[in-house]
Protein backbone atom coordinates (compact mmCIF):
# COMPACT_ATOMS: atom_id res chain seq x y z
CA UNK A 1 0.00 0.00 0.00
CA UNK A 2 1.61 3.05 -0.65
CA UNK A 3 0.44 7.24 -0.51
CA UNK A 4 0.88 9.83 -3.18
CA UNK A 5 0.62 13.43 -1.00
CA UNK A 6 1.00 16.71 -3.15
CA UNK A 7 2.05 19.77 -0.87
CA UNK A 8 0.78 22.62 -2.37
CA UNK A 9 2.50 26.49 -1.48
CA UNK A 10 -0.24 28.97 -1.00
CA UNK A 11 -0.76 31.52 -3.56
CA UNK A 12 1.41 34.69 -3.88
CA UNK A 13 1.17 37.18 -0.84
CA UNK A 14 2.04 40.80 -0.74
CA UNK A 15 4.68 39.27 1.87
CA UNK A 16 5.95 37.14 -0.78
CA UNK A 17 6.71 39.67 -3.06
CA UNK A 18 8.16 42.51 -0.45
CA UNK A 19 11.04 38.96 0.68
CA UNK A 20 9.21 39.66 4.35
CA UNK A 21 8.40 37.44 7.06
CA UNK A 22 5.08 36.54 6.29
CA UNK A 23 1.91 38.05 8.84
CA UNK A 24 -1.27 36.15 8.20
CA UNK A 25 -1.97 37.90 4.87
CA UNK A 26 -4.55 37.47 2.09
CA UNK A 27 -3.27 36.03 -1.12
CA UNK A 28 -3.08 38.81 -4.07
CA UNK A 29 -5.41 38.49 -6.96
CA UNK A 30 -3.26 37.22 -9.29
CA UNK A 31 -2.43 34.19 -7.26
CA UNK A 32 -5.93 33.54 -6.88
CA UNK A 33 -6.30 33.66 -10.98
CA UNK A 34 -3.42 30.98 -10.52
CA UNK A 35 -4.68 28.63 -8.12
CA UNK A 36 -7.64 28.47 -10.03
CA UNK A 37 -6.30 27.33 -13.44
CA UNK A 38 -4.89 24.63 -11.10
CA UNK A 39 -8.16 23.51 -9.81
CA UNK A 40 -9.45 20.93 -12.09
CA UNK A 41 -5.62 18.54 -11.34
CA UNK A 42 -6.92 18.54 -7.68
CA UNK A 43 -10.57 17.22 -7.99
CA UNK A 44 -9.89 13.56 -7.13
CA UNK A 45 -8.21 12.85 -4.03
CA UNK A 46 -8.56 10.71 -1.13
CA UNK A 47 -8.09 13.28 1.64
CA UNK A 48 -6.75 17.05 1.86
CA UNK A 49 -5.39 19.26 4.88
CA UNK A 50 -4.19 22.88 4.86
CA UNK A 51 -2.48 25.27 7.79
CA UNK A 52 -4.65 27.46 9.53
CA UNK A 53 -4.50 30.76 8.41
CA UNK A 54 -5.95 33.23 5.37
CA UNK A 55 -3.58 32.65 2.89
CA UNK A 56 -3.94 28.91 3.10
CA UNK A 57 -7.69 29.05 3.03
CA UNK A 58 -7.69 31.36 0.29
CA UNK A 59 -5.92 28.93 -1.71
CA UNK A 60 -7.28 26.10 -1.14
CA UNK A 61 -10.75 27.66 -1.59
CA UNK A 62 -9.56 28.80 -5.18
CA UNK A 63 -8.52 25.30 -5.97
CA UNK A 64 -11.73 24.10 -5.17
CA UNK A 65 -10.19 21.68 -1.92
CA UNK A 66 -12.24 21.32 1.01
CA UNK A 67 -9.32 20.54 3.56
CA UNK A 68 -9.31 19.95 7.24
CA UNK A 69 -7.25 21.92 9.05
CA UNK A 70 -3.84 20.83 10.65
CA UNK A 71 -1.99 23.15 12.87
CA UNK A 72 1.17 21.08 12.34
CA UNK A 73 0.89 22.25 8.83
CA UNK A 74 1.39 26.03 10.18
CA UNK A 75 3.96 28.58 9.26
CA UNK A 76 7.30 28.56 10.89
CA UNK A 77 6.43 30.66 13.49
CA UNK A 78 9.15 33.54 13.28
CA UNK A 79 8.23 35.50 16.27
CA UNK A 80 9.27 39.55 16.62
CA UNK A 81 10.44 39.20 13.19
CA UNK A 82 6.76 38.35 11.48
CA UNK A 83 5.60 40.85 9.12
CA UNK A 84 9.36 42.72 8.80
CA UNK A 85 11.36 42.27 5.69
CA UNK A 86 14.28 40.00 5.99
CA UNK A 87 16.85 42.63 4.43
CA UNK A 88 15.62 44.95 7.09
CA UNK A 89 16.11 42.44 9.79
CA UNK A 90 19.48 41.31 8.19
CA UNK A 91 20.51 44.75 8.19
CA UNK A 92 19.11 45.91 12.03
CA UNK A 93 20.22 41.83 13.91
CA UNK A 94 22.95 40.51 11.67
CA UNK A 95 24.15 37.88 13.90
CA UNK A 96 21.19 36.93 14.84
CA UNK A 97 20.23 35.44 11.31
CA UNK A 98 23.67 34.66 10.78
CA UNK A 99 22.98 32.39 14.38
CA UNK A 100 19.50 31.42 12.92
CA UNK A 101 20.30 30.67 10.09
CA UNK A 102 23.67 28.38 10.95
CA UNK A 103 22.05 26.70 14.15
CA UNK A 104 19.17 24.48 13.76
CA UNK A 105 18.06 25.11 17.33
CA UNK A 106 18.88 28.91 17.48
CA UNK A 107 15.85 30.93 18.07
CA UNK A 108 16.83 34.40 18.11
CA UNK A 109 13.11 35.76 17.26
CA UNK A 110 11.60 34.32 19.93
CA UNK A 111 10.12 31.83 18.05
CA UNK A 112 10.17 28.54 16.22
CA UNK A 113 13.71 27.03 15.91
CA UNK A 114 14.95 25.17 12.71
CA UNK A 115 15.00 21.72 14.51
CA UNK A 116 11.46 22.30 16.18
CA UNK A 117 10.05 22.52 12.51
CA UNK A 118 11.81 20.07 10.81
CA UNK A 119 10.64 17.43 14.14
CA UNK A 120 7.25 18.72 13.42
CA UNK A 121 6.77 18.09 9.54
CA UNK A 122 8.47 15.03 10.13
CA UNK A 123 5.53 14.04 12.57
CA UNK A 124 3.01 15.18 10.14
CA UNK A 125 4.47 13.03 7.46
CA UNK A 126 4.41 9.93 9.56
CA UNK A 127 0.53 10.45 10.31
CA UNK A 128 0.51 11.21 6.39
CA UNK A 129 2.20 8.30 5.50
CA UNK A 130 -0.60 5.97 7.29
CA UNK A 131 -2.61 7.66 4.84
CA UNK A 132 -3.85 6.19 1.76
CA UNK A 133 -4.41 7.20 -1.84
CA UNK A 134 -4.03 10.45 -3.05
CA UNK A 135 -3.82 12.92 -0.56
CA UNK A 136 -3.14 16.87 -0.66
CA UNK A 137 -2.14 19.35 1.76
CA UNK A 138 -2.05 23.59 1.23
CA UNK A 139 0.89 24.94 3.47
CA UNK A 140 3.94 27.31 3.28
CA UNK A 141 7.28 27.06 1.55
CA UNK A 142 8.86 26.31 5.31
CA UNK A 143 6.90 23.42 5.71
CA UNK A 144 7.59 22.21 2.15
CA UNK A 145 11.28 22.44 2.34
CA UNK A 146 10.93 21.20 5.68
CA UNK A 147 8.90 18.27 4.12
CA UNK A 148 12.00 17.66 1.45
CA UNK A 149 14.80 17.73 3.77
CA UNK A 150 12.82 14.94 5.99
CA UNK A 151 11.62 13.08 3.23
CA UNK A 152 15.67 13.08 1.52
CA UNK A 153 16.91 12.40 5.15
CA UNK A 154 19.18 15.48 4.81
CA UNK A 155 20.74 17.66 7.14
CA UNK A 156 18.79 20.94 8.77
CA UNK A 157 21.00 22.83 7.00
CA UNK A 158 20.05 22.02 3.35
CA UNK A 159 16.67 23.42 4.46
CA UNK A 160 18.26 26.98 3.22
CA UNK A 161 19.06 25.51 -0.01
CA UNK A 162 15.63 25.05 -1.15
CA UNK A 163 13.23 27.68 -2.66
CA UNK A 164 9.44 27.18 -2.71
CA UNK A 165 7.45 29.81 -4.79
CA UNK A 166 4.07 30.32 -4.26
CA UNK A 167 1.97 27.41 -5.77
CA UNK A 168 5.52 25.07 -6.04
CA UNK A 169 3.81 21.74 -6.19
CA UNK A 170 5.87 18.59 -4.56
CA UNK A 171 5.01 15.21 -5.03
CA UNK A 172 6.06 12.41 -2.22
CA UNK A 173 5.15 8.83 -2.29
CA UNK A 174 5.45 6.95 0.64
CA UNK A 175 5.36 3.13 1.00
CA UNK A 176 4.40 2.95 4.63
CA UNK A 177 8.23 3.07 5.24
CA UNK A 178 9.76 5.61 3.81
CA UNK A 179 8.97 8.97 1.70
CA UNK A 180 10.55 9.24 -1.80
CA UNK A 181 10.26 12.50 -3.43
CA UNK A 182 8.82 12.33 -6.88
CA UNK A 183 8.90 15.35 -8.41
CA UNK A 184 8.95 19.67 -7.59
CA UNK A 185 7.71 21.64 -9.94
CA UNK A 186 5.04 24.48 -10.33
Amino acid sequence: MSSRLTLISHAATAAVRAAAFPLDESIEDAGRNAALALADRFQAVTAAWMSPGARTAETAAALRLKPDIDAALRDIDVGRWAGRAFSDVEVSEPAAVAQWMAEPDAEPHGGESLRALLARVARWLDFAGEQRGRIVAVTHPAVIRAAIVVAIEAGPASFWHIDVAPLTLVDLRSNGRRWTLRSFGS
